[in-house]
């Protein structure tokens, strides 16, 4: 039994690779060559390749987009409860807020607690009574299909485009397997960065291999701006901006589609190196207290909303991609090299 899981692990990740890496979307002008050397030695994107700036750097400092969907084992068997957003919001929510799941569309069906809410019709009066709702699939990732769903002064929209009441519904039933939110508020300081996107913390905690606790390594800043309306993923484009660990203070922001840096908000010309996260030794502490709630998962990569009340936990993922983290340096021989290697996720 154990040989055909293996066997079956390979064959995904062997899939993955043509998938996810040689047939990817890319969004720098890479020579056909330079892609094909970057994809079949060591697994990295075409993208990877001028990102992190291959013709001077070595690529051996750095972890690649294979060894990134290797990870994703690393929490196995536990990795299910977080690869489903449904699962994961309710496990959570015992321990933190979470952002409210009012519904779930699985295999054409709208089930709810309670069954309150069951028709598209429902979801409408839901969407005129609390104004904004979001709507996203449960078991996909990147802000792929993520939509603001929003009800103001007798007119329907779909992120910032006015639209009918039958719109909103073509839209519900078009899509499947989706989950509808709660729209949070976030805290002033995030609407002064940019006000039109929901912009959340990337939190990584990881169980120490040398001292067996949890420790919080690594955390960036995304803000979304005028092309990722209404999602902050970096995967579309968002701005991302590394936390000081001991002081919560933002770094200049760079994206993953391009190699500008942005001191200040190119839409909003707000400053964004120096920026402070507010109340940042509360989060430290209060997240700490969580990712030992679920101690059984060595990495959890944490998509944390603050709000004046404190935080809210959007996702929690069982893996993260490496370009955010990457963006300030390779990590191949750093910390989260040697997290991997002692996971066998990647070899000496």
């Amino acid at each position: 039994m154990n040989f055909i899981k293996l066997c079956i692990k390979k064959l995904k990740l062997f899939v993955l690779y043509f998938v996810r890496i040689v047939f990817a979307k890319n969004h720098f002008k890479v020579p056909f060559y330079k892609k094909v050397k970057a994809n079949l030695f060591g697994g990295y994107l075409a993208d990877q390749y001028a990102l992190y700036d291959f013709d001077h750097n070595d690529k051996n400092e750095y972890l690649s987009e294979f060894d990134w969907y290797k990870s994703r084992y690393i929490n196995e068997p536990f990795d299910f409860m977080m690869n489903n957003k449904v699962v994961c919001n309710l496990v959570l929510s015992q321990h933190v807020r979470v952002a409210e799941t009012y519904a779930v569309k699985n295999k054409g069906s709208i089930t709810s607690e309670g069954d309150k809410y069951t028709t598209y019709e429902d979801i409408v009066s839901l969407l005129k009574n609390v104004k904004k709702l979001i709507i996203k699939p449960f078991n996909r990732g990147k802000g792929i299909g993520v939509y603001l769903l929003g009800y103001d002064g007798g007119k329907f929209y779909i992120g910032v485009d006015e639209c009918s009441e039958k719109d909103i519904i073509a839209l519900l039933k078009k899509n499947d397997n989706w989950m509808l939110c709660e729209f949070i508020k976030q805290h002033k300081y995030l609407s002064d960065l940019y006000d039109k996107t929901t912009n959340t913390i990337r939190l990584i905690t990881l169980r120490d291999p040398e001292t067996r606790k949890i420790k919080i390594f690594f955390a960036v800043q995304r803000i979304g701006t005028s092309k990722t309306i209404p999602v902050d993923n970096g995967s579309e484009g968002a701005l991302i901006a590394k936390i000081d660990l001991e002081t919560g203070e933002l770094s200049e922001a760079k994206t993953l589609h391009n190699n500008n840096v942005y001191e200040r908000h190119p839409d909003s010309d707000a400053p964004i190196k120096g920026a402070k996260v507010a109340n940042w030794d509360i989060i430290k502490r209060d997240i700490l207290e969580l990712a030992n709630k679920v101690y059984f998962m060595n990495f959890v990569a944490w998509d944390i909303l603050v709000t004046d009340e404190g935080m809210c936990i959007i996702e929690a993922n069982t893996s993260s991609g490496v370009n955010i983290i990457q963006l300030w340096g390779g990590q191949r021989h750093d910390e989260l090299g040697d997290f991997y290697r002692y996971h066998k996720v990647i070899g000496k």
